[in-house]
């Protein structure tokens, strides 16, 4: 056994972390390894038993086993159509104005949120729908592609949310709760990314031009019906997982249960359900949930090695002591996690960073729903922010390579989001109460 300092091991985790990852090294066997080596360096033998029990207590967290559930029911309800049916009912009442396509693809991402729960799903269905429609009515190809991945991204924050799954264990807040508290602000960040489209397109109208009136010549009748008939499916879905959630009928993992059952409901009742779809289904859940839990498992022992070194307190000192009280630790808080994004994924970050800054939070007197969904909205630039910006490399791959958008057009389309979700935990912040009144009227078993 080597005698290392807290300091050092702090240093060597978190800045080998860093290193190899930037290096190419896929991050769970980077964080496996490192804590692995350190480990065997602090405690010799007694690192495999910790390994084990950590990754044991990890895999039997019963709220956990929503996770592949709402994969599935993700995957499921991106086969179903609904979608497309919602895009083109929205299309023929929007179209019409400046920048109307966009707003669509926000609003579309929207409903997507709160019934997928999947970013890959979200991005990929709207970079497939409606960039091609978008840029062949002369919309400027950043313009588009950044409305394409900000809607798209929206799915990872509002609920059900596979993030917001995996943190609320880890931390050991309400899931349900958590839901709730992120409910209003994602639907603000909605809003604001209309705002910004429907102002931008004002200033600048060459980049978002109307739709043709003969393109969207459909009589008020019909294109009420459609409308209502496009979202009677989301709402159903909407109601099977969270409303059962808020009137205290089930916790979030039967309800992901229920609405992995009703997606597939829908999608039968549409005519999609077959067995290439149910094969394509399941392998997508299996391969995005062993990805999640194999990456959870590899941090969870890291933090075990880190905690248990003292990297811990070290971590909690230094953030702690910096100027401006509670508020100044908060911000740096923040700060390091909006860091991290340019580098980590955000499974890596939640497994990573939940166990050192929960207890933080405590110690702070900060509401834990509202610091833990402070953190979820952060995460949400993390999608957009270069190099790592899964968002942007998610659109960049599904479209159509003859549209000739380049990964160049994404970044500076997706740049003023990046601002508006910082303006957002502003505001979430100066406001708390847009984060913890929801859940505070939940009904709770």
């Amino acid at each position: 056994m080597i005698d290392l300092s807290p300091e050092l091991i702090t240093i060597i985790m978190l800045g080998g972390v860093l290193v190899l990852v930037l290096s190419g090294f896929p991050l769970a066997y980077v964080i496996g390894f490192l804590g692995l080596i350190i480990g065997i360096v602090v405690w010799e033998e007694a690192v495999g038993q910790m390994f084990y029990l950590r990754t044991y207590h990890l895999m039997m967290n019963y709220v956990l086993l929503a996770v592949p559930l709402f994969v599935f029911m993700g995957s499921m309800l991106e086969r179903s159509g609904i979608i497309e049916r919602l895009y083109d009912s929205l299309y023929l009442w929007l179209g019409g104005f400046r920048g109307g396509l966009a707003v669509v693809t926000v609003m579309v991402g929207t409903v997507m949120a709160a019934t997928v729960g999947i970013i890959t799903a979200s991005v990929t269905l709207l970079t497939l729908v409606a960039l091609p429609s978008m840029l062949k009515r002369g919309y400027s190809k950043s313009f588009a592609a950044g409305a394409c991945t900000a809607g798209g991204i929206l799915g990872i924050l509002i609920p059900p949310s596979i993030m917001i799954v995996i943190y609320g264990p880890m931390a050991e807040v309400s899931v349900g709760k958590m839901f709730f508290g992120a409910f209003i602000p994602g639907f603000i960040l909605s809003a604001f990314y209309v705002t910004y489209i429907a102002i931008r397109s004002a200033i600048q109208p060459e980049i978002a031009p109307p739709v043709p009136v003969e393109q969207r010549a459909v009589p008020f009748l019909k294109k009420t019906w459609m409308l209502v008939v496009s979202l009677v499916p989301p709402a159903i879905l909407i109601f099977s997982v969270l409303g059962v959630i808020f009137f205290g009928i089930a916790p979030p993992t039967e309800a992901a249960g229920v609405g992995a059952f009703a997606a597939t409901l829908l999608t039968l009742a549409y005519r999609r359900l077959n067995w290439p779809v149910l094969r394509e289904v399941m392998t997508t859940t299996l391969r995005l949930s062993g990805f999640i839990f194999l990456v959870g498992t590899m941090s969870f022992a890291f933090t075990g090695v880190f905690l248990g070194a003292g990297g811990g307190e070290v971590v909690t000192e230094f953030i702690l002591g910096v100027p401006g009280g509670k508020w100044g630790a908060f911000g740096v808080i923040m700060f390091i996690v909006f860091l991290l994004g340019f580098f980590i994924d955000w499974i890596g970050i939640l497994f990573i960073m939940v166990p050192i800054i929960t207890p933080i939070f405590e110690t702070l007197g900060f509401d834990p729903v509202w610091a833990a969904v402070m953190v979820c909205v952060n995460l949400q630039t993390s999608f957009m922010t270069p190099p790592f910006a899964m968002g942007i490399y998610i659109c960049r791959g599904a479209a159509d390579p003859s549209l000739g958008v380049t990964v160049a057009d994404i970044i500076r389309g997706v740049i003023p989001y990046v601002l508006i979700v910082l303006v957002v935990l502003v505001l979430l912040t100066l406001f708390p109460d847009l984060i913890t009144w929801l859940p505070g009227k939940m009904i709770t078993r």
